[in-house]
């Protein structure tokens, strides 16, 4: 596999081949009806702590702990920074593909759709943060004309903007996100919708009705309103997934409602190959119960 499409078709036919299914939209997702709703679970590169191993060696364990795919960030810790070619090349060797890319809030959206591109990796997240020195609307419009530009270098790339909804303080009840993305007016701006991050102002289940098929792919953690309360904001995403206040049967309803059988990328506290294993197991029972 030598070139961008290669590397994109290696992605849908992964996902393809968990499902059983013979073919996928260009966004690699494929429909509820042909793959009986198989959500795809990932991994974050850098929940991966295993520093002495190779590039290549760390792809396996993710795969070897029951993962299908790796989502990277582009800017995770210098110390374990990889070039994109030569993560690439390990991801295709080991088999396990790269399916995202998040760019945090950064403005270079243009080079995080290159990389994606150069990993056949179908999506950019981005996160829409709150200017406290700004006018609301100001910043509302601003950010949506940054992304609005980027999307005819998406759509040349073949590569979406997912904007996620994190505490940022800004867009945080779906029907704003939902306008927001709307407003842009491209399908090729989609959002990454975070299961846990929204507890902190509503309950996931209530997003994915409104936001709908606009989501794109899903973030995966915990959160505990009774810990919240009582030990601080922060400390509630640290019990185990599957342990906290999310209602994940609801969770499950809503998503089998809206066809979602894309991915699904765990966003915890990593660690070894034991600990990845854990994540991969409690991400199974939320997911596939």
């Amino acid at each position: 596999m030598n070139t961008q499409i290669d590397r994109r078709e290696f992605i849908q036919t992964s996902g393809l081949l968990i499902g059983g299914v013979a073919a996928a939209f260009p966004s690699g997702r494929a429909s509820a009806a042909e793959s009986g709703g198989r959500i795809k679970k990932a991994v974050g590169w850098g929940m991966i702590v295993e520093p002495k191993l190779s590039v290549e060696d760390r792809f396996r364990v993710a795969k070897d702990t029951g993962f299908e795919g790796v989502e990277v960030s582009r800017y995770g810790s210098k110390k374990d920074a990889t070039e994109p070619k030569e993560l690439a090349r390990a991801s295709e060797k080991v088999g396990i593909p790269i399916h995202g890319v998040s760019n945090g809030s950064n403005p270079d959206l243009k080079e995080a759709i290159d990389d994606a591109a150069i990993y056949g990796s179908d999506t950019v997240l981005q996160v829409v943060r709150a200017d406290p020195e700004t006018p609301f609307m100001e910043n509302y419009k601003r950010t949506q004309e940054l992304i609005r530009s980027a999307v005819p270098h998406a759509e040349k790339k073949r590569v979406k903007i997912c904007v996620e909804n994190v505490w940022a303080t800004f867009l945080i009840e779906p029907l704003t996100m939902a306008r927001y993305i709307d407003e842009i007016g491209s399908p090729w701006v989609r959002s990454y919708f975070d299961v846990g991050n929204v507890m902190r102002w509503g309950w996931p289940q209530h997003w994915i009705e409104v936001l709908g098929k606009r989501i794109e792919k899903i973030h995966i953690k915990e959160y505990s309103t009774k810990v919240a309360m009582k030990e601080g904001m922060s400390k509630a995403f640290d019990l185990p997934i599957g342990q906290g206040d999310i209602n994940w049967k609801r969770v499950r309803e809503e998503l089998k409602k809206i066809g979602f059988q894309s991915w699904a990328t765990g966003e915890v506290r990593g660690g070894d190959r034991k600990r990845l294993a854990e994540i991969s197991a409690e991400m199974d029972r939320v997911l596939y119960a």
